[in-house]
């Protein structure tokens, strides 16, 4: 893990603030949704991306019954006997 030197304090309501030099590296807009991640003490947050729900592959999704899944496993499911 890279150490950035920033430091930040939590509010009343738990938030904490993203220095805008490091959302412009990131790619990180307003409204843009974050996953949450707890790994030992440390917590990680990543930029939400939309993904199958059963390889995680980002290519080719449809969406289905509310589930993101790629063609790749729609066809495996198709084809399996």
């Amino acid at each position: 893990m890279k150490s950035t030197g920033i430091t930040r304090k939590v509010d009343e309501l738990g938030r904490v603030v993203l220095p805008i030099e490091m959302r412009r590296t990131l790619d990180i807009s307003e409204k843009d949704a974050l996953e949450i991640y707890v790994e030992g003490e440390n917590i990680i947050l990543r930029k939400h991306q939309e993904s199958c729900i059963f390889c995680d592959s980002t290519k080719d999704l449809v969406n289905f019954n509310g589930r993101n899944v790629c063609k790749a496993c729609i066809e495996k499911l198709n084809n399996r006997d």
